[in-house]
Order: C-alpha cells, then sequence, then structure tokens
C-alpha cells in the first residue's frame, strides 16, 4: 500500500502509545490512514519490540506493512507500561532479564535509551549506556557549541559528550535537532568536523539521525542565485537610496553592467548614463586603456558598432580583446571578492572597538633605536591606558620626517614595534611563530605586555603582527585543548629530528631502540611509555607534540590571552576567527592599483572633467603596479598618508582624492588628501607626479 493515502486533519491518537501528540522532532512523523482507522508515530512503530520491516519502502507505513502494525496493537494491548502504568506498552528493554515494557514517549520522559541503528534496540532507565568520564576530566560548566549556551560537565542523560575532543559538550535536544537537520551525509562534530566517530558514539547514545540529504540541500532553489546576472552598483558613492542592489528596468535605477568584464555594475544615475544603450566600462578596465590616450576614440568606436545596420540598437555588447568577458561566480572575481570582504569586516570590527578610545592623550616618548625598552616604559606608566588617544614623541628626531603627522608617527611606531615582536626571544620559528619559554620574560610578565602591545596596535590604527601561526591562533581561539599541534611548529632543530626519527620508524625494534636513544628527551618531557606495537609511535608523536609546542608554553599562552583582552580584542578574535586570521596569521598582499583606487574617494569641481582626470589617475595607477614608473604605490601612499601600508582598522581621515588648477600634486598628510593637477595629456600627468613624489620622499629621507 502507497504512503499517500488520505490524511485527516482531526488529529487521533497514536494506536501504539495512545497519544495525540504531533511533534515529528520527539515522536516522529505522525501519520494517519483514514480507510485502516490507523494513526501512528514512525518513531513508536520503529522502535517497537514485535514488528518488523517485511515489505518495501513504499509499503505501508515505511516497509511496515498494515496487518503487522495491527498484529503489534494487539500484542502490545496485553502488556502494561511500567512507568504510566497503562496498557499498550509495546516497547521492551533488550537487557538480559530485564522485563520492563513502555511506551515511546513514556520512555523519552523516563530518559530510556533508544539505539536507532541495526537492531533498533531499547534500554530502559537503569540498563541503558552512559558516557565514561575519566577522574581526570573537569567537572564544571562549559558552552553548548551548537546553542553557546552554558552546559554542566556532568554524566547526566541530558548531556552528551564529543568523543573526539575534549572539551566539546552539548545538550541532548540540540544535536537531536542537529542531526535531524544535517541527516546522514553533514551530521559530524561541530568542533573538529569528525564524522564517523562522532555518528557512532551518538547513535549508541540514543541521537536519531535521519538517512537522507541536509534540509538546506532540500531546499527548492535554494542556490538559485548562482545563475542570476550580476546587479550590484559598484561605485564608490552610489546615489541610490533603495540600496546597491536596488535594480529597476527602464529607469534611472537600472544597473548597467561593465561591457568589457561584465563582473562590475552601476545604475545609469550614479554613473551619469543617459540611456541603457550607452557603453560603461568599470574603473579597472579603463585604466588599461586611459595611459595610451585612446580611451575616447575607443568609447566612439565602440557606440558605433552597437548600431545595427537597419538603424536599430543591439542590446548584446561586444567585449574587449584586451579584456575578455568574465562571470562574476570566476574563482578570480570570487577571491578578490572574499578578500575584500573580510578586510572590510575586520576594519569594521575594530572601528567598532576604537569608539572606546577617548580625547584624552597620553604621550610616548620613544628611541627608535631601542623600540622595545620604550616602549614597554611608556605602556608601563601610570597615566597610560589603552582608551586615551596616544601620541608618539620620537626622541631621536633624526630618524623622523619634520612633515610626518601624529597619526604617521604613531603608525611608524607601532610597525617597528610589531617588527620587533616577531624577531624577539618572546616567539619562536620561522615565518610562522609560536610562543616560546622565556622564564626571564615570564617574571617579568612581558608575554602579558606584548599581548596587550599587538591589541592596542591593532585599535588604535597600527599594523597587524601578520606573523602568528595557525597553531598559535587556534590556541588563543579555541583554546589549547582543542588544537594538534603540526612537525612544522617544532623550532627546536633536536627535538624536531627525534620526532621525525620516531615517526619514520619501519619496524618495532628500531622504534624502540630510538626511543632509548632519546631517553632523557622523552623522560623530561613525560613522554616515556610502554611500546608494544609500530603503531604506538603515532600516539608518541601526538605526545610529545603537545607537550613541546603547547603544555610547555601554557604558562606564556594564557599571559599573552589575558594581554590580548585589552580592549576586547580577543572577545572579537573568538567571534570573528576567520577575518581575524587573515590579519594576525598573514602579511598583508601587496598593494594593487585596484586596492589603491578603492582606498580613495575622489572629489572635484564643477568645472573639472572628472572622467578624464580619473583616466590619467586609473591609468598612472597602473604604470606604477606594472613596473613602468620610478615609484611605487607604497611610495604614493607614504607620500599622501606618511604610512607604507594601511592599517587594518583603516585610515582616519579616509584618503580623497581632489583635481585641483595646480601645478604639481600635493599630498596632504594632515587630512590623507591627494591634491592632482589637471592636466591636458596623461604624459604631463605622469611626468609630475613622478618628479613630485620622488623628489619629496628623497629629501624626507635625506
Amino acid at each position: 500500500m502507497s504512503k499517500n493515502n488520505s490524511f485527516d486533519i482531526q488529529s487521533p491518537f497514536c494506536v501504539l502509545c495512545g497519544r495525540t501528540d504531533d511533534c515529528p522532532e520527539k515522536y516522529g512523523e505522525k501519520r494517519t490512514y483514514v480507510e485502516y482507522n490507523l494513526t501512528v508515530h514512525y518513531y513508536c512503530l520503529l522502535m517497537s519490540s514485535g514488528i518488523w520491516q517485511r515489505g518495501e519502502e513504499d509499503e505501508g507505513v515505511g516497509g511496515f506493512l498494515i496487518m503487522d502494525i495491527k498484529k503489534e496493537v494487539n500484542r502490545a494491548a496485553k502488556l502494561k507500561c511500567n512507568i504510566c502504568k497503562k496498557k499498550g506498552a509495546s516497547i521492551g528493554c533488550v537487557a538480559p532479564k530485564c522485563k520492563r515494557s513502555y511506551h515511546f514517549p513514556c520512555g523519552i520522559q523516563k530518559e530510556c535509551i533508544f539505539q536507532f541503528m541495526e537492531n533498533f534496540r531499547s534500554y530502559c532507565w537503569e540498563h541503558k549506556p552512559v558516557q565514561k568520564f575519566s577522574d581526570e576530566e573537569s567537572r564544571g560548566t562549559s558552552q553548548c557549541t551548537i546553542c553557546l549556551d552554558l552546559v554542566e560537565q556532568l554524566p547526566m542523560y541530558t548531556v552528551l559528550k564529543s568523543p573526539c575532543c575534549k572539551n566539546a559538550w552539548f545538550h541532548r535536544e540540540c544535536l537531536q535537532y542537529q542531526a535531524l537537520s544535517a541527516g546522514i551525509f553533514f551530521f559530524r562534530c561541530t568542533v573538529c568536523n569528525n564524522k564517523d566517530k562522532f555518528q557512532k558514539e551518538m547513535l549508541r547514545m540514543g541521537i536519531h539521525i535521519p538517512e537522507k540529504d541536509a534540509s538546506w540541500e532540500l531546499e527548492e532553489n535554494a542556490y538559485q542565485d548562482l545563475l542570476q546576472c550580476y546587479q550590484h552598483c559598484d561605485i564608490k558613492r552610489c546615489l541610490c537610496k533603495k540600496g546597491r542592489d536596488y535594480n529597476e528596468p527602464d529607469s534611472k535605477w537600472e544597473i548597467k553592467r561593465c561591457q568589457c568584464c561584465g563582473s562590475r555594475g552601476t545604475h545609469l544615475a550614479c554613473s551619469s548614463l543617459k540611456s541603457w544603450e550607452q557603453n560603461w566600462e568599470c574603473m579597472e578596465c579603463r585604466s588599461i586603456f586611459a595611459k595610451s590616450g585612446n580611451y575616447r576614440k575607443r568609447k566612439k568606436h565602440s557606440l558605433a558598432t552597437s548600431e545595427k545596420t537597419d538603424g536599430t540598437t543591439c542590446l548584446l555588447e561586444e567585449p574587449s580583446p584586451k579584456c575578455p568577458r568574465q562571470s562574476p561566480r570566476s574563482p578570480r572575481n570570487f577571491l578578490l571578492q572574499h578578500l575584500r570582504k573580510q578586510r572590510m569586516e575586520v576594519s569594521n570590527i575594530l572601528k567598532e572597538l576604537k569608539l572606546q578610545v577617548n580625547t584624552k592623550s597620553t604621550r610616548l616618548n620613544i628611541n627608535a633605536e631601542n623600540i622595545w625598552n620604550s616602549a614597554l616604559k611608556g605602556f608601563r606608566q601610570r597615566n597610560f591606558s589603552p582608551t586615551n588617544t596616544i601620541e608618539i614623541k620620537f626622541t631621536n628626531c633624526k630618524n623622523r620626517s619634520k612633515t610626518d603627522t601624529a597619526a604617521a608617527s604613531k603608525h611608524h611606531f607601532f610597525q617597528l614595534l610589531m617588527l620587533h615582536l616577531q624577531n624577539s626571544s618572546l616567539f619562536e620559528g620561522s615565518s610562522a611563530k609560536n610562543l616560546s619559554l622565556d622564564f626571564q620574560a615570564v617574571k617579568e610578565n612581558l608575554y602579558f605586555e606584548a599581548g596587550k602591545m599587538i591589541a592596542v596596535s591593532l585599535v588604535h590604527g597600527g599594523p597587524s603582527p601578520g606573523f602568528f601561526s595557525k597553531t598559535l591562533f587556534s590556541c588563543l581561539v579555541y583554546g589549547p585543548e582543542n588544537v594538534k599541534p603540526a612537525l612544522e611548529d617544532v623550532a627546536d632543530v633536536d627535538v624536531a629530528q627525534t620526532i621525525k626519527m620516531i615517526k619514520h620508524a619501519n619496524s618495532l625494534s628500531s622504534l624502540q631502540s630510538t626511543i632509548r636513544e632519546c631517553y632523557e628527551l622523552l623522560a623530561a618531557a613525560g613522554c616515556l611509555r610502554p611500546i608494544t606495537a609500530l603503531c604506538d609511535k603515532n600516539t608518541l608523536v601526538n605526545d610529545i607534540l603537545i607537550h613541546h609546542v603547547i603544555k610547555r608554553i601554557i604558562s606564556p599562552l594564557e599571559s599573552f590571552r589575558q594581554g590580548l583582552k585589552t580592549l576586547g580584542v580577543l572577545e572579537k578574535m573568538q567571534m570573528h576567527p576567520d577575518v581575524f586570521s587573515c590579519i594576525l596569521c598573514y602579511k598583508p598582499e601587496r598593494l594593487s592599483a585596484e586596492t589603491i583606487c578603492d582606498l580613495f574617494t575622489i572629489h572635484s569641481s564643477s568645472d573639472v572633467n572628472k572622467v578624464e582626470s580619473v583616466d590619467f589617475w586609473m591609468g598612472y595607477l597602473q604604470d606604477v603596479e606594472s613596473g613602468e614608473s620610478v615609484v611605487t604605490l607604497e611610495d604614493i601612499l607614504l607620500f599622501v598618508t606618511g604610512s607604507f601600508s594601511i592599517p587594518p582598522v583603516g585610515f582616519d581621515p579616509e584618503p580623497t582624492i581632489k583635481f585641483l588648477h595646480i601645478r604639481y600634486p600635493v599630498g596632504n598628510r594632515l587630512l590623507n588628501c591627494l591634491e592632482l593637477p589637471i592636466t591636458k595629456t596623461y604624459e604631463q600627468f605622469k611626468n609630475k607626479m613622478e618628479f613630485t613624489i620622488r623628489n619629496t620622499l628623497r629629501v624626507e629621507r635625506e
């Protein structure tokens, strides 16, 4: 019989448990078959002790034949529930000599365990399986990683512990909802992503994992947006009050895509386009033609070729041979958009933290030749507060230009400080650094001060460190107990060599010989253990790594964490680990013409030909990026802001460009404003830029 029988909306009672509840999450789907006068909860049927699926999946109720269901109802009618004392108890405990029977809902209330696997066994409240906890494990509270509420670390029915992560605890109810949503293909540990071990333990402890795809995969048209055309206004200052994604056809708010790449767009009004038929190129594509002076001629040519011979307008634009059309979902564009999004997100987070900084100032007298001691003295002075505005006074003035602003001096100070920390004894490793063990630094509380300095640098406009290893970052964000270090985290050559020898031992005798040679090192690390098989080497290697990379530096790590809590930085790291890992574990990507272009907001007076001026500016950036100039993009940034790089929090005030009737460009570092001259040709513009920037920076260096 098919499952698609008529359904009665009166919600009658289940023939097995006698309840009218309709709660699919707790009792399974409630199905009613009017012609057989039958209503049953799916879980009640699934766990009943005297019935089996003798039919196909499309027969009866999920393979349970109607005739067999009626026989099971008659059998259960003779059995009394040991919990509610009513008849109809179809489920029995499988423990030997246990005679208890109960209804499925009663069993849930009494905290029985129902295993939705193999023979669908059921255990009463006395014989149910429990999770084992060692005496060493802490008894307290932790955070359920699904709902983020507190959960008690106790062996109880409502709480379950992850079998693969030491300190991962969950509410049973949260896990059940997660399993029903994710299904068997996506249900896994939310901390380490383990699937097999995690599912096996959860099934043993009574979590139902349905054999279906995830709910988000079954949603109709869930990925429909992948098939849509690019509809977003990318102009720096969008004029549409309804947002950048608003698109109204046949109006000034219709979105026009770049005719060259197709991966940028603009509202017609935002780019002063009178009609949709007008061709439009994005800044990135326009800059390719600007330096050659052929932009105007090319634009006219494009308009001409867009006309059909019969006089009608062709809506299909001819893509440029120099800049092939790209899908807005191409890997390159997706990666660039992802990086831009992360940079913008971390900047917004840090700007939010910067709101704590008040106008009261604290001056730090800094000797650039002794950056660490002078910084330490300044941070430890009585009137220093992270929430005060920091002013930097370099005592050896010969190292700084007189044209430097307060912001530039502060950025330079933090730049020197981050460089010193990277090469200090507080950290070890080549490029990706972990904390080292320096007893004197522990005694002087220097790890705390280092964490505090990094936090202050991020919020006050300094550069990011960019040298954290992924292991160190994970220890800070997720806790050291949830991190598994790797061989590349070991900076000590002798320890690394020992681990390699153990790891590459190809026989039990060679493994035992290696252990005897390294006896003192293993004993000092507390990693000696009986070795009875070759596979024991994996556990031994893991023990050495955890001791050397994590346990050995647990005191410096905790002190460093406390320092990073300054101004709420660590809390934001833990809330947004992906965006913060980009600035703490990696150096900022090299400046590009596009990055500089996005950084500046362009202003011009009404009598200025803005399009042509912007063309020259974009063309010059492309020249600089391709090495066809005597200056670099870093030189341009330094000329305007006094900084070689863009701080994670961004510049304050935001950099701007003005096109004026002046002879040479001017970099106003107080306002972060670049004033550019208006010229007739691109060559004149380029020559004036090169002459001014090169000579200004040369004079400053001298």
